[in-house]
């Protein structure tokens, strides 16, 4: 039930100005102003009313909440100009998420911000992972992939949740860091406490440092008793993007963090205990980091004890047409589309594509071409002229069609049928570098790919892994 989500709500007052909740019709059941100078209405005036009661002029095409309703949306640092039913209007930064129960969603929360504070507090991530119950954060299970490298991560996931050490995460732009931070603290027995994430990229240490030790009143102008980032985690776990961007100096102050488990607010002499798993990671390569000054040495081997590098999208190519097909049903059940797949011509494409930007890259590239796409199978047109630009693409296409031409079609549909398969097994064969690999690509078991090279009498050359996995 909604009441449920109240005392996760009622928590966000040292970060945000106001808060809304509506039920599965939009009717307010609970709503919060921290700055009450924005309306003249009072609690009363919203609870029970309908969204459209209080705001008579909003456009429901443009309500943030109503998209939550429809269609499950999350929407984040959206500015808008609200307008009272008794004429009072304000500028407000909203974040707006649907609230879901069993699978169903049975409401929306929207959490404001004024501008001038969503300006000063933009480093402070509110994401949508803080935001969900324990259960919905991700999992190991959730990562997407059959590569010999994603397996490796997952078993390494599974062992490394089990301990209270700290973390080191290496990966590229893209690669899934906080996913795999999620699915450390979701497979540990801390995975009912609070999981919090803070980018450090580009953020004044002054700021960073209030962010994470939290303040006093009166430590500096404006300054009120506000909860820091580690005592608000407490018995659970932090995730600091982008280390290697934080200020020098403040790392040296994390580094006492982990050493002692204490921390002091800003303006106070007063140290408290905290028990927090701290996850860091980075984008570079850590001893890259360290030589060009960016990452502290004695930080990089308090955290490092225990690293987890994530492999590039180039380096798990295996996972493409997983992905793919699972970021197609992704977008078919948030665009309420009927998109089948990507032509072969597309499929080629991603394989010889370097992917700068990894699996995030190829998300967003497949739901650009969602919007584009008007048959059911998203073709070469409906992809970015920057990726396209950056193969071969008609020697990609040249390729497909003299393969398919190759074939020697035989008549029934029963045998034509037999020759594509064993076409299409040759060709997994000389394009992966075992049978495992080329077992996963095309959908099917080790074992059934055993059975169909026999049938077809397709000679192979097995590896170490193809005999280990016999």
């Amino acid at each position: 039930m909604l009441e449920n989500y109240l005392d996760i709500i009622t928590n966000m007052e040292n970060f945000v100005d106001g808060v809304l909740v509506t039920d599965h019709n939009a009717d307010v059941v609970y709503v919060h102003e921290y700055s009450p100078n924005l309306t003249t209405l009072t609690e009363k005036d919203y609870i029970g009313k309908n969204l459209f009661e209080i705001y008579p002029d909003m456009d429901p095409s443009a309500s943030t909440i109503i998209k939550a309703l429809k269609t499950g949306e999350t929407t984040l640092n959206y500015r808008n100009i609200l307008t009272t039913v008794e004429g009072d209007s304000f500028e407000v930064i909203d974040d707006t998420f649907p609230i879901r129960e069993n699978g169903k969603i049975i409401g929306a929360v929207c959490i404001t911000f004024s501008p001038l504070r969503k300006q000063a507090m933009k480093a402070l991530n509110i994401s949508t992972a803080q935001a969900k119950t324990p259960r919905q954060l991700f999992t190991e299970a959730d990562i997407i992939g059959r590569s010999e490298s994603i397996n490796t991560l997952r078993r390494q996931i599974r062992k490394v949740a089990q301990t209270a050490s700290s973390l080191l995460i290496y990966g590229d732009t893209g690669t899934g860091k906080e996913m795999v931070a999620q699915s450390v603290h979701s497979g540990s027995n801390r995975k009912n406490r609070p999981f919090l994430t803070q980018n450090c990229a580009a953020i004044p240490s002054s700021l960073l440092e209030s962010i994470f030790f939290g303040t006093v009143k009166g430590s500096y102008t404006g300054t009120e008793n506000h909860a820091g980032l580690f005592e608000t985690a407490d018995g659970g776990t932090v995730f600091l993007d982008e280390i290697n961007s934080m200020d020098i100096g403040l790392q040296a102050k994390l580094l006492r963090v982990l050493e002692e488990k204490k921390v002091t607010r800003i303006g106070s002499t007063d140290s408290m205990d905290v028990d927090v798993r701290i996850i860091a990671a980075v984008n570079k390569p850590p001893l890259d980091c360290i030589k060009n000054g960016t990452l502290r040495a004695d930080l990089f081997y308090r955290l490092g004890s225990v690293t987890l590098n994530l492999p590039s999208l180039t380096e798990r190519r295996d996972d493409i047409e997983l992905l793919t097909k699972y970021f197609v049903d992704q977008y078919n059940a948030s665009m309420n589309k009927n998109i089948l797949g990507v032509s072969r011509d597309v499929m080629g494409v991603f394989h010889t594509y370097s992917w700068p930007g990894n699996v995030r890259e190829l998300k967003n590239v497949i739901e650009g071409a969602f919007n584009l796409c008007d048959s059911t199978v998203i073709g070469l047109g409906d992809l970015p002229s920057y990726l396209l630009s950056d193969v071969e693409v008609d020697k990609i296409v040249a390729e497909n069609q003299a393969t398919i031409d190759d074939i020697q079609w035989l008549g029934s549909l029963k045998k034509n049928m037999e020759a594509y398969e064993k076409y299409m097994i040759i060709k997994a064969i000389k394009t992966h570098k075992n049978l495992v690999s080329a077992a996963s690509y095309l959908g099917i078991s080790r074992q059934s790919l055993n059975q169909k090279i026999n049938k077809y009498k397709i000679p192979v050359v097995k590896n170490t892994l193809d005999l280990a996995e016999e």
